[in-house]
């Protein structure tokens, strides 16, 4: 279980008594209006990043290499879908953890994350392969 579920609410308890105990209700009001306040904040950033992932297509980034080097382990999902503007395209079983989601860009590189209880646990860059002949390239053919 994580520990956040508990000392969240604990420490909201407490913040709301002492509160009450220095400024009466105004003290309640005024812990209240903070904690609105702090929800509010919350709620319009998840609006504000869900509105502009729902402009790009599911499972696209710009540059999946670009991706790969900006992941840091243990950032939430909504960093990961802020960062690609995108909602990524779900990989795992529906309501099963871990929860594997994948961003492709325009080369077909895509970057595969997996996520534990909505963190980063880990992710892993693929790039396509190359024909053999087309590493080869013309190299042979500059030459006289």
């Amino acid at each position: 279980m994580n520990l956040r579920n508990i000392l969240v609410p604990v420490g909201l308890v407490i913040v709301v008594v002492m509160g009450f105990r220095s400024y009466g209700w105004m003290g309640v009001a005024a812990v209240g209006g903070g904690v609105l306040m702090w929800a509010l904040l919350h709620f319009t950033r998840l609006m504000n990043v869900m509105r502009k992932a729902a402009n790009r297509p599911i499972g696209y980034v710009g540059s999946a290499v670009m991706l790969n080097a900006k992941l840091q382990a243990g950032v939430s999902l909504m960093h990961v879908v802020a960062m690609t503007r995108s909602l990524g395209a779900l990989q795992s079983p529906e309501n099963e953890q871990p929860e594997v989601y994948r961003w492709t860009d325009g080369t077909q590189s895509h970057v595969t994350c997996v996520f534990q209880n909505g963190k980063l646990v880990k992710w892993a860059l693929e790039r396509p392969v190359e024909p053999a002949d087309a590493q080869g390239g013309d190299a042979g053919s500059a030459a006289p």
